[in-house]
């Protein structure tokens, strides 16, 4: 009985125990999930995800290796996933297993993460600059432009975009926050996918024929195009724009000017993807000038008693030729053809795509042609190791006719200003063109024979390896290795007939003329980073950079002149006479960065860092220069200010500093000689500019200040933006005394200031299930001031005070427009406006209303002028469209063409015009097929059909009494632009589409 009772206690204390232990698990019952965060588009591990068991406060975020554990209390559950840059999702976990996560990319990711460095990128909101950022959609995706800088017309504040040229296949400018300098470059550094992309604008020697610039030399008065134009928008997936030093110091010297980042597609993870476009249509002039309200009597006045006669016979016959619609009238038919496919796996995966160009100008014998090929791999072979590849090929052929300004009244543009409607000059039934008696040249002849071809091979490739060294729970050690090579030919070919009518020998010409032009082109940078993250417990994080960078660039190019052709040969040794230039451009660069990023819980972003250059394009090769950079960035919406119900979603403030260089023109450190033979000796001879080695590169120093507001989920943001950027050493072309030997020395000899506002904002007024509009418009206005000149002041970009011209002058704006007036200011001459715009603005709206997408892109430049001088010519001939139109004369007298004319010699006032203008800039109307109807179609193998409707300038609003107030008669590389003499016309775009996805 003892021995019974003794073992009843011990049970009894047993289940005790055992009740007091047990019962907690049994009524606490947990559970620990356990997974791992993966980009479904990628395969690619997806760290720091926020992990929360939703309607509670309890979660967790996954590690480096995308790892995630969380204890909740019982099962089911439902877990949400939220990541910057990805959808948020939700999913219900019903057993305790392990899990994979697939979290997907937000359609907003691009907008929410912008690159500011060589090998890092930073979420938008932690961004302390205005860094512009343009989608593949906003780029291609609903209005096709003719080239990739053509897509950037008022899309963001703080671009100008200026197209020189109408000529098929390019010819623009982008000029970022105002004047960076006044004779050295002033285009953009562009960057794509890591690789540095030659801009070039290469001459084809056809001032051998124009004589636009004295002494028969090629110049920037040839309108070739800008090489940014071979690259193939439909490649591209994302464009950032550093606008200023205070974002783009970090790229040291080439960034003055700004910096574009264009990131080409890649592939996705899954099942291969396939992509078809194709859009067919025309284009045609934006604008004729139309011809002068002749009657006989005013041609017997202006032309006489002949050609009275001859215009009463040709308006008897009813043969009066509008020459100009007969140049201009053409509707050019376009194709663009796009197949694209992508897809991989976990490990492996690929982008390719063609897209083939065909373009016909609005001028017969002128048009593009361009094929692109691209392939962009992506490859994981270990944990540690990511691999990149982007490619490309394009060849391409423009050609691009005989226009601008000339001295020897040839070029098509300048001998229509003389060309009146009564005179025959078609070709007879044999093909003989007659001589036109009123010109040096017969038009049609010349649209007809000349031939002014560029053709392009162009390779661009480049790789990256990022290497993870060392992870561990805090912090982690990246090694980014990146290579890049740009390698193109260019072949520019001019062709002058001896049949043309001044080309023959009795008409005083070079009896035919083949100027034939080869250049290579190869530049090539490798780099490599080191990225070092560390993380506290209480969310102070750092980010430290250091890297270094080498940039190599060769570009050569020989061109060949050769007149008197014999028979009806090209070949330039069939030729009583031969020329040879050549021009070597050699440059080797290097440097280091280092740079440190603290960011404490997203409320303080605050960056440091430096860059240092140095480069054989230096007076001292060896000489490093220091570049450095500061920022800032507060979301006062992190600090609880508000609670969490408030329409506030993000309120920052933000400052930045900067500095980045600009380097001497080439031919501006060391004196060049030319060569020359006499009486068989072979001797050198000085070309008129003297070298200094000691010539310092420009230094700009921007700071910014500016504040983005978020309201309403995002649905409404602004942004403003203050800069002021300075340029110091400003590096000009100073006048030397006869006795020196030299005419001129580039010298650092002023400085100049930039002050701008950037002003945009874009909401969403609407978004329901069937319905979604979105609006946005940016506002830009920037000053420029020459603080300083150490030199005499001096004319500079055009044609002389005569006509009007931009001068260089302490205290004035660095585009400012002078001349000779009655009213002239202490320098001697009337100041008479400003090439720079008083302010530009860009609208932009796309409405989604069930299965219909209509956008569009209005541009509004106010203020700013142009030098006319084709109104000049055609007055001077008499056969301005308004010739006979009272409206500018004072006493109201005189014609506008003579009022003009009578001004000639005494103000400039009359060809200076303001260029104001309001354009369509972008329009596209589409429609996608219901999926249901797809899939009762196709049986779900095809995603998308979409079919549409675009055009770009179709409306363009001006009083600009030319062709189109966007004009430069000097090229794409300088601020004095707005100089007009005749050039090929603007035109507008009219594309039909059709897409598919499968």
């Amino acid at each position: 009985m003892k021995k019974y009772a003794i073992m009843k206690q011990f049970y009894s204390h047993f289940f005790k125990v055992a009740f007091l232990v047990l019962f907690p698990s049994i009524i606490f019952a947990q559970e620990v999930l356990e997974g791992k965060t993966i980009n479904e588009a990628t395969g690619e591990v997806v760290p720091f995800v926020n992990v929360i068991e939703k309607g509670t406060t309890n979660g967790t975020t996954s590690d480096f290796e995308g790892n995630f554990s969380i204890t909740v209390q019982s099962l089911p559950t439902t877990l949400v996933f939220s990541y910057i840059g990805f959808e948020t999702q939700e999913k219900r976990v019903t057993a305790n297993s392990p899990m994979t996560i697939n979290i997907v990319e937000s359609a907003a990711a691009l907008d929410e993460v912008v690159i500011t460095g060589l090998a890092t990128s930073i979420k938008r909101q932690n961004a302390a600059n205005a860094v512009a950022s343009i989608s593949a959609e906003d780029i291609s995706g609903r209005t096709p432009p003719p080239t990739l800088d053509g897509a950037l017309y008022g899309k963001f504040a703080g671009a100008t975009v200026s197209a020189n040229s109408g000529a098929p296949g390019g010819g623009l400018s982008v000029k970022l926050r105002g004047a960076t300098s006044i004779q050295g470059n002033t285009q953009p550094l562009y960057i794509i996918d890591g690789v540095y992309i030659d801009n070039s604008s290469i001459p084809a020697g056809l001032n051998t024929v124009s004589a636009a610039s004295a002494g028969g030399s090629s110049s920037n008065q040839d309108n070739p195009s800008n090489r940014i134009a071979d690259i193939n928008p439909e490649d591209i997936a994302n464009i950032e724009i550093l606008k200023g030093a205070s974002a783009a110091a970090i790229y040291g010297s080439r960034a003055a000017a700004g910096v574009v980042i264009i990131t080409t597609k890649r592939g996705k993870a899954g099942e291969t993807k396939f992509n078809f476009s194709q859009a067919t249509g025309w284009t045609e002039v934006t604008k004729l000038l139309g011809l002068r309200d002749y009657n006989e009597e005013r041609v017997r006045e202006t032309f006489g008693d002949a050609a009275a006669q001859s215009f009463i016979e040709a308006r008897g016959e009813n043969r009066l030729i509008d020459y100009e619609e007969e140049i201009f009238g053409e509707k050019g038919l376009i194709s663009i053809t796009n197949f694209s496919m992508s897809g991989g796996g976990e490990k492996t995966r690929f982008y390719s795509g063609i897209t083939h160009n065909d373009e016909n100008g609005i001028v017969k014998n002128t048009g593009y042609k361009k094929t692109s090929l691209r392939l962009n791999l992506d490859h994981k072979p270990t944990d540690f190791l990511k691999l990149a590849l982007s490619s490309s090929y394009i060849h391409s052929s423009a050609n691009r006719g005989f226009f601008n300004n000339d001295n020897s009244g040839t070029t098509i543009g300048v001998t229509l200003t003389g060309t009146t409607p009564w005179l025959e000059l078609f070709p007879n039934e044999n093909g003989i063109y007659p001589d036109n008696p009123a010109g040096a040249s017969n038009p049609l002849q010349t649209r007809d024979l000349v031939r002014n071809n560029e053709t392009i091979n162009r390779f661009i490739i480049g790789g990256t390896a990022n290497i993870d060294l060392y992870k561990a729970d805090k912090s982690n050690l990246e090694l980014i290795m990146r290579g890049g090579l740009d390698f193109y030919g260019l072949k520019t070919r001019a062709i002058f007939p001896k049949e043309l009518q001044f080309q023959k020998l009795s008409n005083g010409g070079l009896n035919g003329v083949s100027i034939q032009g080869d250049t290579q082109n190869k530049n090539y940078n490798l780099s490599a980073f080191l990225v070092h993250n560390y993380f506290t417990d209480n969310d102070l994080n750092f980010r430290t950079q250091a890297g270094i960078t080498r940039e190599y660039f060769d570009r050569n190019t020989q061109l060949i002149s050769a007149t008197t052709l014999v028979a009806s040969e090209t070949n330039v040794d069939q030729a009583a006479n031969t020329g040879v230039d050549q021009t070597r451009l050699l440059q080797e660069d290097s440097g280091f960065f280092v740079q440190e990023e603290v960011n404490y819980q997203d409320k303080v972003i605050a960056t440091l860092g430096v860059r240092g250059d140095k480069s054989s394009n230096n007076g001292d090769a060896n000489e490093l220069f220091y570049y450095p950079k500061a920022s800032v960035a507060l979301n006062l919406n992190e600090f609880g200010f508000w609670n969490d119900n408030s329409s506030w979603d993000q309120f920052k403030l933000r400052t930045a500093y900067g500095e980045a260089g600009n380097f001497p023109p080439f031919g501006a450190l060391f004196t060049s000689y030319n060569t020359f033979s006499t009486g068989n000796l072979l001797g050198i001879s000085l070309i008129g500019v003297r070298g200094d080695k000691d010539l310092k590169s420009e230094r700009q120093k921007e700071f910014e200040v500016g504040t983005d507001l978020s309201f309403f989920q995002n649905r409404l943001n602004f942004s403003a933006t203050y800069y002021v950027k300075t340029i110091d050493d400003l590096i000009l072309q100073a006048a030397l005394e006869p006795s020196t030997g030299f005419t001129s020395e580039f010298v650092n000899a002023g400085a100049l200031r930039n002050n701008g506002v950037e002003l945009s904002v874009d909401a969403v007024p609407v978004d329901t299930e069937e319905l979604t509009w979105s609006v946005g418009a940016n506002f830009f206005k920037n000053k420029s001031e020459i603080t300083r000149l150490d030199v005499d002041p001096f004319n500079i970009g055009a044609f002389g005070a005569t006509l009007g011209t931009f001068r260089i002058e302490e205290g004035e704006s660095a585009t400012q427009i002078v001349g000779i007036g009655p009213n002239p200011g202490p320098s001697g001459f009337q100041k008479y406006g400003d090439s720079e715009p008083d302010f530009q603005m860009g609208f932009n709206s796309q409405i989604l209303y069930k299965n219909f997408d209509l956008s569009f892109v209005w541009q509004w430049k106010n203020g700013g002028e142009n030098i006319n001088l084709t109104a000049l010519l055609t007055d001077l001939n008499g056969t301005s469209h308004d010739y006979d139109t009272i409206d500018l004369d004072p006493s109201g007298t005189l014609g506008n063409g003579p009022y003009r004319v009578s001004q000639l010699g005494s103000s400039a006032a009359v060809f200076v015009e303001d260029a104001s203008y309001l354009r369509l800039r972008e329009l596209g109307l589409y429609y996608r097929v219901p999926k249901d109807v797809l899939s009762g179609w196709f049986n779900e193998s095809v995603d998308q059909i979409k079919l549409g409707f675009s055009g770009s300038n179709l409306i363009n609003i001006f009083d600009y009494n030319s062709y189109d107030p966007e004009v430069s008669n000097f090229g794409a590389n300088g601020i004095f632009t707005g100089v007009e003499v005749t050039p090929f016309p603007s035109s507008k775009r009219y594309l039909f589409h059709l897409a598919v996805n499968f």
